[in-house]
């Protein structure tokens, strides 16, 4: 008598319903996230920007008036604002994504809602 051979196509068969599970137990802890969450995590990033920017604008044609000198303060502090909104946002975005990979992992670790275990 030989034993059976695995089958390859079921072993991928199993590991992409396994994976189709993981997807949909994910998005039943997370029905908070939807549409507007996304939207509004571009509004964040985008203020995170914007009113740095402006601030720097503001403020450089203030000193421009008050304090002149040989070179703009205004177009010096839009680059700063700008720069330090970049770092904000990408501060932000680095954040969220350590976050998300945190829950990933997690997801990974424990036994699954069907009471198997992994």
């Amino acid at each position: 008598m030989s034993t059976p051979q695995p089958d390859p196509k079921n072993d991928r068969w199993q590991e992409q319903v396994g994976h189709k599970e993981k997807r949909k137990l994910r998005a039943r802890r997370t029905k908070d996230r939807s549409l507007w969450f996304g939207l509004g995590t571009f509004g964040v990033i985008g203020w995170s920007v914007a009113v740095p920017t402006l601030l720097g604008l503001l403020l450089g044609t203030w000193l421009d008036r008050v304090l002149p000198i040989a070179y703009s303060w205004k177009l010096m502090l839009f680059i700063g604002g700008l720069m330090l909104g970049i770092y904000n946002a990408w501060r932000w975005v680095y954040y969220e994504s350590g976050v998300i990979e945190h829950e990933e992992k997690d997801e990974e670790i424990e036994p699954s809602e069907t009471g198997e275990e992994k």
